[in-house]
């Protein structure tokens, strides 16, 4: 009891202090500040989330007398709450009844999916709560981004930078909402690797090609590029949810990528190819998002394993 106490503390302080990082302006603070999640996310993974939870309520009250309270309901809601709910979720798993009851019950796992599909939901909250500080109205908040922008670049007033910034605030709730969901997936694949490395990882190590998102979420994603349309605080939240939702469908992409090259004979090649030419020019992940999207319209992994007639992955 005393190792997981010691052990939540330490996460809760550690998060605190890379949150709290990105005050002194320096390059590594950003990267400190995106990889706070991670030491509450081993405390989950490893000790249990309740203790991480401890923890990060812990790292906040710190936060609040060092700083201001601003700062520790910031830190609650983009790095506690979604480190804590996570890491709760890798560890659910219920026992699966079996025909012989002398046989002990098999565990089955929470779907990586559907945290995949938490993932998105989270960082859409984490990013909307972030624009809800420049205002309450679609207006308000582009208004708000407009002027950090121009303090950002310099008072020089064109034609070419109000074109320049004008495409920036457009851009900058959705391009958010995918640096958050891409930070949340990492900082969660380090942490298991990291739990795994000690040892303390129960779970078992599941088959990434399985991961697929819950139905529903095409649905839903098709509803946020409507909005999206509409105008306002509205068309805001569509963008943010849009973007994460289809950061999640490249994910999937990938994890279809990986089925549909099994029998290809240079896959590392190929594998490694895409993901550079994804890191390098970015635009190539729109094949991944496709590749995630038609899968879950049309089974392209389902249909891979009936024309080989193999039996597809077991998903934990």
């Amino acid at each position: 009891m005393m190792i997981q106490i010691l052990i939540a503390i330490a996460a809760g302080c550690a998060s605190a202090l890379m949150f709290a990082s990105i005050i002194s302006g320096a390059l590594i603070s950003l990267l400190l500040f995106y990889l706070a999640p991670l030491p509450l996310m081993v405390a989950a993974l490893g000790w249990g989330a309740a203790g991480a939870a401890a923890g990060g309520l812990l790292g906040a009250a710190g936060l609040a007398a060092i700083f201001s309270f601003s700062y520790a309901i910031a830190f609650l809601v983009t790095v506690v709450a979604p480190a804590y709910w996570l890491g709760r979720l890798a560890m659910l798993a219920r026992p699966v009844e079996t025909a012989d009851s002398a046989t002990p019950a098999a565990l089955e796992w929470y779907p990586v999916g559907r945290i995949v599909a938490w993932m998105a939901g989270f960082a859409t909250l984490t990013t909307m709560a972030a624009m809800l500080t420049l205002g309450t109205d679609g207006a308000t908040i582009s208004e708000g981004l407009r002027s950090g922008l121009q303090r950002a670049l310099g008072s020089r007033n064109s034609a070419d930078t109000d074109k320049l910034i004008d495409a920036l605030v457009a851009v900058a709730p959705p391009a958010a909402a995918s640096v958050a969901m891409l930070t949340l997936t990492l900082n969660l694949w380090l942490a298991a690797r990291i739990t795994i490395t000690s040892g303390r990882l129960t779970r078992p190590r599941p088959d990434l090609r399985t991961v697929a998102l819950p139905a529903m979420t095409l649905a839903v994603l098709s509803l946020a590029i409507g909005l999206s349309f509409t105008g306002g605080l509205v068309a805001l939240i569509g963008k943010t949810a849009s973007a994460a939702m289809l950061v999640a469908y490249g994910l999937t992409g990938a994890a279809t990528l990986h089925t549909l090259t099994m029998s290809a004979r240079h896959r590392g090649f190929l594998l490694s190819s895409t993901y550079a030419l994804v890191l390098i020019f970015l635009w190539p992940a729109l094949g991944l998002i496709a590749l995630g999207i038609g899968d879950a319209a049309f089974g392209f992994r389902q249909r891979y394993y009936q024309r080989r007639s193999m039996p597809p992955p077991t998903a934990t």
